[in-house]
């Protein structure tokens, strides 16, 4: 599963996203969610309140997570925003401490030995250690679930379509998902 946490239709991570999912083997199954099209309300952390904190998700959060727990391979395609995922992610990576406190979903027994992956562009085009703090948040939530990190694809690129000047980070693309195993 493909999941775009960007605003802007066709951002360069997305484009990004899509050259590199172009080399996947004929006959993957691809399935690509825009979080901005599936709002989730702001995240209330009710872990330690006793009893059965979290209801069980409805709308746009039942979705998601079904879209989640299902995936073999998730792929988390969000812009460098201030030195992390974009908002849309990070709130969708909040849910998943409530899906965690929901029996009946199993969702870490569920996400553990699928594979997480990174796409990202960042308008550094000389640091990429600025896009460290987003791929540590990608990485170390992985080794929470007990997932598998595929790694991540760095991009440059600014404005809407700069990415399409980035030779190398589209030749990497064409190789980013060789070590795939399982489908997408």
């Amino acid at each position: 599963m493909f999941l775009l946490g960007s605003h802007r239709l066709d951002g360069n991570a997305e484009i990004l996203a899509r050259e590199a999912a172009q080399q996947l083997a004929p006959g993957t199954t691809q399935r690509w969610l825009r979080l901005h099209d599936l709002p989730l309300p702001r995240f209330e952390d009710r872990r330690h309140l006793g009893g059965h904190s979290f209801q069980p998700p409805v709308g746009d959060e039942q979705l998601l997570l079904e879209a989640t727990v299902e995936a073999t391979d998730l792929v988390i395609v969000s812009p460098l925003y201030w030195y992390a995922v974009s908002a849309d992610t990070k709130l969708y990576l909040d849910y998943w401490s409530a899906w965690l406190h929901l029996p009946e979903v199993g969702f870490r027994s569920r996400m553990a030995g699928g594979t997480l992956w990174g796409v990202t562009v960042t308008s550094h085009r000389d640091d990429d250690s600025k896009v460290d703090p987003l791929i540590g948040t990608l990485r170390n939530t992985a080794e929470y679930m007990g997932m598998n990190w595929g790694g991540a694809l760095i991009g440059h690129g600014n404005r809407p379509g700069d990415i399409r000047a980035d030779t190398d980070a589209l030749r990497a693309a064409k190789s980013y998902f060789a070590r795939q195993v399982a489908a997408v």
